[in-house]
């Protein structure tokens, strides 16, 4: 009997991009990111692109793994709000020249950042490629280049100038990037590389870019110019264990050969194929599997306690309604209701605290609880392997 895999494959959100056709709104993802996603063994889940989807996230639950991929510009409010100092001619020149993505959606950029911060708070493995890498960075507190020639190549030697965007040859333009040695670009791209160089070469769609990188990410590629081409997490990054937040740049997907299928290079679909193992080891985690079988179900409940606390997101009414169940069993069932009010008033006071502090000081904290997090995460499954052993 055939198996319903909608029931036993884990969930890869993808955010679509929007686009008019026939006066119509129609949203799309690059068929190239779908392909993989399933070839590797995960369900991709498309979140459309409608107004008012970034308070229904809950509804895409469970959510295995986050890619975030095609895009138009990221509101540069939301990390720069002088627009680096350009000027309104220079703006509509900008503007002129990458019309396609300059139009920004608010809409998307709410979607996204709310993915990317969950994916952070919970360790969900997340893959940004070029715009999503975009997001991730602007997400943890990292700045972007609002427009790379303008800001970056005019600073760098006549040699190092790169073009990031050639419309007149979109997808066969490519452009050296140097690889980083001992980052998973690396392993990746190992068979590739020469040892002395560590070059590849890569496509390239944007006119934009990571400017200052987060403070918990590492580089992982260069172009000539300067510009970081990929990064990672290094704390976050284990797909083994279901740990994957890393940015691309460049579309792996789409080096390509000519009008085949072959990839540029062996390791372009290392990147989706590490995702995927990352998202698998995920679900695993959350459904309580282990390589020895499903654990009990007093075990199940120190796996559900430990989700909550790296969650640290509001309640839901189901968690609530499993809460007051737990208390019930409480032999003080007063101290436990007084507990539970009490840590209400402490969490609307947090929430005035936190709405006053900087995208800097906000970044610093959650880098800080993300080690606590890892932390707690760690300590707990000793103890929980204790308890199976």
């Amino acid at each position: 009997m055939a198996r319903d895999l909608s029931k036993i494959l884990p969930r890869v959100l993808i955010v679509s991009r929007r686009t008019v056709r026939k006066n119509k709104f129609v949203d799309f993802v690059g068929e190239y990111h779908l392909d993989l996603i399933v070839s590797y063994g995960a369900a991709p889940v498309i979140v459309p692109r409608v107004n008012g989807v970034h308070m229904l996230l809950d509804s895409f639950e469970p959510i295995h793994g986050v890619l975030l991929c095609e895009g138009e510009d990221i509101d540069p409010s939301l990390y720069d709000a002088e627009l680096s100092g350009f000027s309104q001619q220079e703006l509509e020149e900008i503007r002129q020249l990458h019309a396609s993505d300059t139009a920004i959606d608010r809409e998307k950029d709410s979607i996204e950042l709310r993915l990317a911060k969950l994916c952070l708070e919970r360790n969900i493995p997340y893959l940004g490629i070029c715009r999503g890498s975009q997001v991730l960075n602007v997400a943890c507190g990292g700045t972007l280049y609002h427009d790379i020639e303008k800001e970056l190549s005019k600073k760098c030697s006549q040699e190092r100038v790169v073009v990031h965007m050639n419309y007149e040859n979109y997808d066969g333009h490519r452009h050296v990037v140097r690889v980083l040695k001992n980052t998973p670009l690396h392993k990746w791209f190992k068979d590739s590389l020469d040892e002395e160089k560590m070059e590849i070469s890569v496509n390239s769609y944007h006119h934009q870019g990571v400017k200052r990188l987060a403070q918990r990410f590492i580089p992982m590629a260069f172009a000539p110019d300067g510009l970081i081409e990929g990064f990672y997490d290094p704390d976050a990054y284990n797909p083994e264990e279901g740990k994957f937040i890393m940015g691309l740049q460049f579309h792996p997907e789409r080096m390509r050969q000519g009008e085949s299928d072959d990839f540029d290079y062996p390791g372009c679909a290392a990147a989706y194929q590490e995702f995927v193992k990352a998202v698998i080891a995920y679900e695993k985690k959350l459904s309580g599997i282990t390589r020895r079988g499903r654990i009990s179900a007093k075990e199940s409940e120190f796996a559900a306690g430990a989700e909550f606390l790296e969650e640290n997101t509001e309640l839901s009414l189901q968690q609530q309604n499993r809460l007051k169940q737990m208390g019930a069993t409480v032999r003080n069932a007063s101290l436990y209701i007084d507990g539970l009010i009490l840590n209400d008033q402490r969490e609307k006071a947090a929430r005035v605290i936190i709405e006053r502090m900087s995208i800097e000081q906000l970044s610093e904290k959650v880098s800080f609880y993300h080690m606590m997090g890892n932390m707690c995460s760690e300590a707990l499954e000793r103890k929980l392997k204790n308890i199976i052993n």
